[in-house]
Formats: structure tokens, sequence, C-alpha cells
């Protein structure tokens, strides 16, 4: 049986323990909720303010040259790449999510139409993150492909043959449940389509190796784990041996080969920068810079591997202490035991007032959150793990609160079942 003094110990021996400081973190908060939206890195507010008055409020325009601005989504990209196994000159900071989507999304289908042109067909999971399916469900529409879904992974073996993209999202977000990437990717090779990759719930948590694991397109969210702040920009990863065969469909000047010279047609930057396309929102970027720093921190602590193996003990604790301390109050894991299928959350399904016990913890000051059931599965309890910020003592307190929370119905009050705008 785990103690609250065996937790301080762990914590005391983390070789990772020092990183909490590079973030702001508000007194008597336990934030489990990274996977949604990372803490504030200490360093932000100062490096913000510093690109509003130093360099947008004293160089003005000289600043595009002067303080790097031009070229900062390629060296931020840079710098992300070593996260995700990709290479230098591969990968780009820029824009949001959906948005770079639609952009690989479009060439993938592009290079599938000219190599298999009978393919027609746009395989996903029922239960990917709703934009991706949405952003799919529009492209096929206007391009007559046919989206099919799939409620488990083993079913897409059968669609492979007819499939043109087969498009996954890394690591589940409601479940936390993990792809492997290089076995997935390697069936859509052999069956002839190409991998599309959301690596949203993933980047910055598990270690990834995207030229490794034979993806083809790979796009990612800059303010989960990577901490780049609310709305920070998204990016987008192309292998190289795609990326100078398709226009992406977004030719903003931004992603010219001479942006500058302004020539009335259009004539795309070589390679990754292509995938850009409008002015880019620098202080957001700025603020990315800052969340990268706080991951990158960890690379002479042993890096992202150093980070997996901490995630995998805090979830591990966590999911033992629920199970032992909060037996019998209707609480069922939904998150794989399996280090390999788990990435870095915790979900827990219940029947019955899930969203309201998380607003019970999040007035505790745990902070975690909610997403709704379907017919397959009740209302969930989601928790994300940060290894960056939490120690041991925060998933014993954060058990200790839930217990109580169950204990003394304390989520049946009124104001804990008022749903917010965000959940």
């Amino acid at each position: 049986m785990t103690t609250l003094q065996d937790c301080r110990a762990r914590d005391a021996a983390d070789p990772l323990r020092t990183l909490r400081d590079l973030f702001t973190i508000p007194e008597g908060v336990v934030y489990l909720d990274g996977n949604s939206l990372g803490v504030m890195p200490a360093a932000a507010p100062a490096r913000i303010a510093a690109a509003v008055t130093e360099e947008w409020g004293t160089q003005l325009i000289r600043a595009w040259n002067s303080a790097g601005w031009f070229d900062l989504p390629q060296r931020l990209g840079d710098r992300l790449a070593r996260l995700v196994g990709a290479q230098p000159g591969e990968l780009v900071c820029t824009d949001s999510t959906s948005v770079n989507l639609f952009k690989v999304l479009s060439a993938a289908l592009k290079i599938a139409g000219e190599d298999a042109p009978q393919r027609r067909l746009v395989v996903s999971e029922r239960s990917n993150f709703p934009t991706d399916l949405y952003i799919a469900e529009g492209l096929c529409r206007e391009r007559s492909y046919r989206l099919q879904l799939v409620d488990a992974p083993e079913q897409v073996a059968a669609l492979l043959p007819q499939t043109a993209v087969l498009m996954l999202t890394h690591v589940n977000y409601r479940t936390g449940a993990m792809h492997d990437m290089a076995a997935m990717s390697a069936a859509a090779h052999a069956a002839g389509a190409l991998a599309v990759w959301d690596l949203a719930h993933s980047a910055g948590a598990v270690p990834l190796d995207l030229n490794g694991h034979g993806a083809d397109f790979a796009v990612g969210c800059g303010y989960k784990y990577l901490n780049g702040g609310p709305g920070a920009p998204a990016f987008v990863w192309v292998h190289p041996r795609h990326a100078q065969r398709f226009w992406q469909p977004l030719s903003g000047w931004w992603g010219h080969a001479a942006p500058f010279a302004f020539t009335p047609d259009y004539q795309p930057a070589p390679g990754i920068a292509r995938y850009l396309c409008g002015t880019q929102p620098i202080l957001s970027l700025t603020g990315l810079e800052c969340g990268l720093d706080t991951v990158l921190a960890a690379e002479p602590l042993g890096g992202m591997a150093a980070l997996r193996a901490k995630s995998l003990a805090l979830t591990d604790l966590f999911i033992a202490l629920v199970e032992e301390r909060c037996a019998g109050h209707g609480l069922a894991l939904v998150t794989p035991r399996d280090h390999a299928q788990r990435g870095s959350q915790v979900c827990l399904s219940r029947s019955e007032g899930a969203y309201a016990i998380v607003q019970a913890l999040i007035a505790r000051g745990v902070i975690g959150d909610y997403r709704a059931g379907d017919a397959q599965m009740p209302d969930i309890l989601r928790f994300g793990f940060t290894p960056l910020y939490l120690g041991f003592e925060d998933v014993w307190n954060s058990v200790d609160h839930l217990r109580e929370v169950l204990v003394s119905e304390e989520w049946r009050r009124l104001e804990f079942n008022q749903k917010n705008a965000v959940t």
C-alpha cells in the first residue's frame, strides 16, 4: 500500500523535480489538465512583454529582420522536430491544428489520387477528435472521396485495400489509448495507402519518431503538452519524400518561394516552407517558444524518455490509488493499463455525476476536465499528467480529494451541476 510518505520520498528522488520551477502554478492547485491547456511557463510574461515593448514597440517593422520574426516558424519547427523524431527543415509551427490538417489531408489526397486513382476511401476512427472528422468530411465531399469510420483499430485492416489515406490521432483524446504508429503506418503502406497522424495529445508527452515510424504527414497542437499558451500556433510535418510533390491548397504569400518579390503568380517555397500560408502570429509564436523551452529543458535529464518514464509512473500511481481508495463509488478505468497503449492521461467513466464530480474537484483546486459519453461509454472524468510540473504527492492529493468528493457526495450540490460553456 502506497502512503503519502512514499510519494514524498519519490518526489525527493526525482531527477526531473527541478523542472517544476520553470512554471507558474497557483498555490494550492494540482493541475491535471495539461492535455487541454498547459501551465504557463514562468518566463512567458517577460518574454512576450519584451516582444511587445522592445521588438514591436521600438523596432517596429524592422523587427521582422532585426528580431528574427521572419523565420520564427522554421526556427521553432527545428526545435520541435527534436521532440517528434523529425529532422531540421521538415517541420514548421504555424496556424491551427484544424487548418494544418486541411493542408496535409488535401496534399495526401492529391498524391493518392495520382498514385492510385481507383482508391476513394479515407479511413479514420469514429472516436477521433471531432474537428479531424469534420475537416475530413468536408474534403471528402469536395473531392468525391468517402469517409469511412471504424469503431476499433482491428477493423482498419479489411478496408486498407480500398483506402487512399488512413487518418488517425496517435493518442485518443477521450480515452488516452495510444496507437502503435509504426505498425499502423506500415500496414497502410503495405496496402498502398498514406498515413496522416494527429499528434495533439502526444507531442511533448510521449516519445515520437515520425521518420522512423513511417508517417507520411503529421500535425499537432502547441498549447497542450508543449505549454505554448491558449490558442498557441500548431505545427505541420511532411515527410521529405512528399514535401515537393504538391502545392498545399492554402497557397498564401508566406509560403511563396520569394514572398517579397510580390509576383502575381504563385511559386511554392521549397520543402516544408510551402505549408506556411499568411503573415505569422509573432506574439503567439513567442509564447510557444517559451513552452518549447520548458520541454527541451528535460534534454540534459534524459529528454523525452525520462519524461515518458515519469509519466507512466504518475499514471500507474493514480490508477492504483483510485482503485484502492475510491473502490465502490462507480468509477471504471477507461485508459489502457498496458504502457505501450497508454498516452499521458487517465480517464475514468461513471454513469452518474461525472461532470459535477469534476466541478467539485476544480473547486477544491484539483483541475481536470470532463468529456461526454456515448452509446458505448458513460461520461468521462479526464486527467492529464504532465511530468514537467507534476509530482507524486500531487497524485496522492488529487485522489484524496476525489475520494472525499465521492464519499461526501459533495458533487450533488447545485452549483456543480450547472454546465459551463467549456467543459
